[in-house]
């Protein structure tokens, strides 16, 4: 119930306006801390309603791979750089954010466990691979690609998704290199 509770204090937090308008002022805080702390709380709001919904998520989701797969396309979708401008000036969108950012955290929360572990593998690769590509959009695009966000915002948010996919790499690296023999 604390966890629930937690959730929901944070999405009424990241949804007062000052925060709102604080966070989207910074194009990397706006996708590398308001859209994670979005997803978080959708994982801590979703113990409940999996213990709630359990013999639906169980037929529906039974091995994992649809929630997962929702999670994928709607956090791709939210990496979007036009995306990001539409929550800025559009308000439904920013509804959107706000709606489908924590059902991510839920589904996450749900499919995970779910997983078998070839599907956590090629998920993990899947966002390695999609956070090094827009690394490089961001800090290679000759162009604005964000009509909100000046060029050197973009410029940052690159380098800090580029940053996230080098700890992603040294992950993967520390765990080939690392004895998991006991958990067997």
């Amino acid at each position: 119930m604390k966890q629930t509770m937690s959730g929901i204090l944070l999405v009424i937090l990241l949804a007062l306006p000052p925060v709102v308008q604080w966070m989207e002022s910074i194009m990397i805080v706006h996708m590398l801390v308001q859209m994670p702390l979005l997803i978080t709380a959708g994982f801590l709001i979703g113990k409940v309603f999996i213990q709630k919904w359990s013999s639906f998520l169980n037929i529906w989701n039974g091995n994992g791979i649809p929630g997962i797969l929702v999670a994928v396309f709607i956090t791709t979708y939210w990496m979007l750089p036009r995306t990001m401008d539409e929550a800025l000036t559009i308000e439904y969108i920013e509804w959107f954010k706000f709606i489908s950012l924590p059902i991510t955290g839920f589904l996450i929360r749900d499919s995970w466990v779910k997983l078998q572990e070839i599907g956590k593998g090629f998920l993990y690769l899947n966002y390695l691979s999609m956070f090094a590509l827009m690394a490089w959009l961001y800090i290679d695009a000759p162009i604005q690609v964000c009509n909100n966000y000046l060029e050197i915002e973009q410029k940052m948010l690159g380098w800090g998704l580029l940053f996230i996919t080098f700890v992603m790499i040294v992950y993967i690296i520390q765990f080939v290199f690392t004895d998991h023999s006991e958990g067997a």
